[in-house]
């Protein structure tokens, strides 16, 4: 074997475990993604989503509330993959999406990020879930690409601004920029925990250390962004207006002790054509973490009644 000989075999042998290297990679980032639980880009940020129930089975795209993230569903989320493909999603400047310091935080941008991450998995139409900020979102969703929804579920979520139950004297002071970054900056374990327990009410139910770890992950940035987006989406028009005029399957869950939104607001969305409202005794604002097995009931008892 001659020298040129040799060198030809050993650069087709390395063209060839570089080929099998590229291909290795490329397989792996399209399992990944087919499986939704790695970061997917999505218009230049990291945007967090994962994946679990049948491949086939119809989709269930979950959406958290604010300062929170997909550990949100976690309790629900096996009551819910015995028939569903369940997609959770962390908006972005949360959980373990990218939290950037500038813009972005807009509801419509939140809402183009999940129809984008639909699009990058091949979702045509599914049922939508929001849990509090998260209905905001997947109302701005469905108002943008309604060909991606078939029905809208929105727990605990604001009708409008005034249903908001006051956060007190300490908590407005969040909200004032050099005030509240030294506060953000002076939260210890305890104080995130105690701001926590307003998100449940149900009898003896103790706050997820999951949840706590959720908001402490937040940059003080984000949660403000987050808010004042929420905020603006409901000044400019009320959820219920948005949700009349899309047309879709709603169905709203709330809890009647919910200790963040007036329960009693819950009825506002009945100018909604055929919206089915349901108020539940003695939970508060998170009963996907609350009770699980009455909030799956009513959510898959829905899903069955309106699919393809």
């Amino acid at each position: 074997m001659t020298i040129v000989t040799k060198r030809r075999l050993l650069i087709a042998g390395a063209v060839v475990v570089g080929l099998l290297l590229v291909n290795t990679w490329l397989v792996s980032q399209q399992s990944a993604e087919a499986t939704g639980k790695p970061t997917m880009a999505v218009d230049g940020s990291d945007i967090y989503v994962q994946q679990d129930g049948p491949p086939g089975a119809p989709p269930l795209v979950l959406i958290h509330g604010l300062a929170a993230s997909t550990r949100s569903w976690d309790a629900i989320l096996p009551l819910l993959t015995t028939s569903h493909r369940v997609i959770r999603i962390d908006l972005l400047g949360h959980g373990r999406s990218a939290k950037p310091a500038g813009d972005g935080y807009s509801i419509p941008e939140q809402g183009h990020r999940v129809a984008a991450v639909m699009d990058k998995l091949g979702v045509k139409h599914a049922t939508v879930v929001g849990h509090s900020t998260g209905g905001v979102v997947v109302t701005s969703l469905a108002e943008q690409r309604p060909d991606l929804v078939t029905s809208i579920v929105v727990v605990d979520t604001a009708p409008r601004l005034d249903a908001f139950v006051s956060s007190g004297f300490v908590g407005s002071l969040l909200y004032y920029p050099v005030i509240g970054q030294l506060l953000w900056r002076l939260r210890t374990d305890a104080l995130v925990r105690s701001a926590a327990s307003t998100a449940v009410s149900r009898a003896g139910f103790a706050v997820p250390q999951a949840v706590v770890d959720d908001a402490s992950g937040l940059t003080y940035h984000a949660f403000t962004a987050t808010s004042q987006a929420g905020d603006d989406y409901l000044t400019e028009r009320p959820l219920p207006d948005r949700l009349a005029r899309l047309g879709k399957p709603l169905l709203v869950i709330f809890g009647k002790d919910d200790k963040r939104w007036k329960s009693s607001s819950a009825a506002l969305y009945k100018v909604v054509p055929g919206a089915q409202v349901e108020v539940l005794p003695g939970l508060g604002h998170s009963p996907i973490m609350e009770d699980p097995p009455t909030t799956a009931a009513l959510m898959l008892a829905f899903t069955q009644l309106h699919h393809d």
